[in-house]
């Protein structure tokens, strides 16, 4: 007979849900453990919160005080005394336009996230003013109200001026377009330039300023556009292909990168008023130039993101402006031990900026300013160096939409989607974890398809495979399944692109010479990381087996995957081949049916040693809510003996569901490991069952030590947890706001 237990579950925690409303908000509800066994019913009280630490990894800041490092800086420009301001086209938590001082983050402008705001990838600063490129949009024509927001099926790029001490007010030079309207406030400061079609690229791709006037590179329409600083007056331009970020001289005049759309970037001198200046220095023929600016010696600093990844410093000779120096590591990231991150190892340069001591300033973001399909780029850094080189300071926000999984050759090891963190638990929370590994090298293995599907590197599961680690990475929406291998000796860190499990065609249609309509696997069957055309294989079924949401690769290597109210499938584990790889493939493809008694699966866990398959997801009497479509379900079933042909049911769980509470309460994700089911709300409480016999055994949720705050669980994969020799377990929860995965450390008694 089936025990039945029904659990509804919601704890008091203040959290933050950016995907959904952007809004702090708070929840008090009541917690009841009902529990049915056979015919009877019991009452209980509700499940304890169990006692837990909490710490995090991938970001400086855990929002203990109200602070995080962004997701994303695609530009800086920094005072006389040091003070960095950023910006971002995207921050999760709307810090897009953020300062820094000597490691610390000071502060946020806001305005630019939400209500039809966006930020950029242009700042500059003069002695009074920040100035910052910005978008106002108009929410799909939701938001109406004249010179606040454009008119629907419009866009407007352009420039927000703040006060440099207090950048959330708006240092207005127009009055406001509806006084009495708390949104109107910004468009008194707000300085529209490109007035374009909804989905047109015309963002500002540069900007410098002195106290007197403001330069804008208006790059879609080929310009420099010159303003006056305190009016915002135009007061004139001059024609430059494609400009880009922009410096301004002790002299007056204006040094410029230009054609930066098409490429490669090349940088041009200007007098003030415009007229070429004849010495425009000339770039190395590889050097892909991001940023530029002056520093107080007046010589010109190059942001290189190519394959030099450095800082290039040209000094003014007799014969003009000659290279003299370097900041920076030759290659990067990428030298040495290919992936190790350290002092002057850039990755992905996004700016440079120098303060009036001659400290430079480097901004990165795993990728570079233009990164497309990967969305918010792939870990933001932020630092300072001495003039003699030496790394001041360094703020890190390295993780967005990811999750965490411990490394199992590795007990201090912790694999994110692209990137590798090392614990040391002796230590206090937040400062438990060191940034050791970058995984995606886009210089040795471009057609890694972390540049060319999904927005995010995606989910991570690491398995150890006759005697090799190796990653897999679920996307955000559970389309396809990406499998890396290691090499250290040669690679470093870096994760070699191994196997590739497609679902729909549109995801992967940008994968190197992948055949169209998706439904395929690939295999890298002669080693060298790249998507040649002879490795893919079609699926040879009629039937496609793209759709559904549950991925899971058990401990043996199988590959599991629930599809809704399709089937179940697994792939079986085919050994590897002769180059190391994972060896999947259709013939060796088993589906089972959705079990009694579900009519929609979304999820699955199997553990091989005892042959037990969990399974979640909707019936006839507790059926899927369409509102609520990434939900793990409502009912867990736990099925003993399943590969044997007749699979028992041992229990039926009512998961924690109130799609009407605020936030919802419902199960965005599950694991299991050790004694343990683990399910996560999509605001991050975590309920744990004793997996033999459906107890619930308690919850917990975030601590005092990251601001009891929590972003949205956002994706159907955001939970992991692994048990340590001692008995404790290591919980990991994406956390969607700010930059990091939380931790969570809890010791059964």
């Amino acid at each position: 007979m089936i025990q039945r237990i029904a659990v509804t579950v919601a704890e008091e925690f203040p959290l933050s849900s950016p995907r959904f409303d952007r809004r702090p908000g708070r929840l008090l509800a009541l917690a009841a453990l009902t529990v049915f066994v056979c015919t009877s019913s019991v009452q209980t009280v509700a499940a304890p919160q169990l006692p837990v630490t909490t710490s995090w990894i991938g970001n400086t800041y855990g929002y203990g005080q109200g602070a995080w490092t962004q997701i994303d800086i695609a530009a800086i420009a920094v005072t006389r005394d040091g003070k960095v301001f950023t910006n971002a086209p995207w921050d999760e938590s709307g810090g897009e336009i953020s300062a820094y001082q000597d490691g610390k983050m000071l502060g946020f402008a806001g305005g630019t996230h939400g209500w039809g705001g966006s930020g950029g990838s242009a700042v500059a600063v003069n002695s009074r003013y920040l100035y910052a490129a910005v978008g106002v949009g108009n929410e799909k024509g939701r938001l109406i109200g004249g010179g606040i927001w454009p008119p629907k099926g419009q866009q407007w790029y352009g420039v927000t001026r703040r006060p440099l001490d207090d950048t959330k007010r708006a240092a207005a030079f127009q009055p406001p377009a509806d006084p009495l309207n708390p949104h109107a406030q910004l468009s008194g400061a707000f300085l529209k330039i490109n007035d374009v079609p909804a989905g047109t690229k015309a963002g500002i791709g540069g900007l410098a300023a002195s106290d007197t006037m403001l330069y804008v590179a208006n790059t879609p329409m080929n310009r420099i556009e010159v303003y006056d600083a305190s009016t915002m007056q135009r007061k004139g331009q001059w024609d430059a292909h494609e400009p880009g970020r922009l410096a301004l001289a002790a002299d007056g005049s204006v040094w410029a990168l230009t054609d930066t759309l098409g490429g490669p970037p090349k940088i041009a001198h200007y007098a003030s008023d415009g007229r070429a200046a004849g010495d425009a220095l000339s770039l190395p023929a590889d050097t892909v130039a991001v940023d530029i600016a002056i520093d107080p010696q007046q010589r010109i600093l190059v942001a290189d993101n190519g394959p030099r990844q450095q800082i290039l410093i040209y000094t003014r000779g007799a014969n003009g402006y000659a290279q003299t120096a370097t900041l920076g590591e030759r290659g990067g990231i990428f030298s040495g031990v290919p992936g190790r991150p350290g002092p002057g190892r850039f990755n992905g340069l996004t700016g440079v900026a120098a303060d009036a001591k001659g400290n430079v300033y480097v901004s990165t973001n795993g990728i570079g300013p233009r990164h497309d399909t990967i969305g918010a780029g792939l870990g933001a850094t932020l630092e300072s160096y001495a003039p003699d080189g030496r790394r001041r300071w360094q703020v890190q926000g390295l993780l967005f939409v990811d999750g965490a999984w411990l490394d199992p050759a590795r007990p201090n090891s912790v694999y994110t989607g692209n990137k590798r963190f090392e614990i040391d638990l002796s230590k206090p929370p937040g400062q438990d974890w060191t940034y050791v590994g970058f995984l995606s090298n886009r210089f040795r293995y471009p057609d890694d398809p972390v540049f060319h599907t999904d927005q995010w590197p995606g989910l991570p599961t690491a398995r150890a495979l006759n005697g090799h680690t190796f990653l897999y990475l679920t996307d955000m929406y559970a389309d396809h399944l990406k499998i890396y291998r290691f090499d250290p000796k040669r690679d470093g860190e870096t994760a070699i692109p191994s196997g590739f499990i497609a679902g729909r065609g549109r995801p992967v249609e940008h994968v190197p010479n992948a055949p169209p309509g998706g439904d395929w696997i690939w295999r890298d069957a002669n080693g060298n990381g790249a998507f040649d055309a002879d490795e893919f294989t079609r699926n040879p079924d009629r039937e496609k087996l793209a759709g559904g949401w549950g991925w899971w690769i058990d401990t043996r290597g199988d590959i599991w995957r629930a599809r809704d109210e399709k089937d179940i499938v697994r792939f079986g584990f085919g050994g590897l081949d002769a180059k190391g790889n994972p060896i999947y493939a259709y013939a060796d493809l088993k589906k089972y049916p959705v079990p009694a008694p579900f009519n929609e699966v979304h999820r699955v866990l199997y553990e091989p040693q005892t042959d037990t398959l969990y399974a979640t997801g909707y019936t006839a009497d507790a059926p899927h809510d369409p509102g609520f479509w990434k939900e793990a379900g409502r009912v867990l079933v736990r099925y003993d003996g399943w590969s044997g042909g007749k699979p028992k049911p041992r229990y039926e769980l009512r998961l924690p569901w109130d799609p009407r509470a605020k936030p919802p309460v419902t199960p965005a994700g599950l694991t299991v490991e050790g004694q343990y089911l683990f399910v996560v709300e999509p605001a991050g409480n975590v309920h744990v069952y004793d997996k033999d016999s459906a107890k619930e055994i308690g919850a917990f949720g975030p601590g005092a030590e990251v601001g009891h705050a929590s972003g949205w669980v956002d994706v159907p994969f955001g939970i992991s947890a692994h048990r340590m020799a001692n008995g404790e377990y290591l919980v990991f929860v994406e956390e969607d706001a700010r930059g990091k995965v939380l931790m969570y450390r809890w010791k059964p008694a």
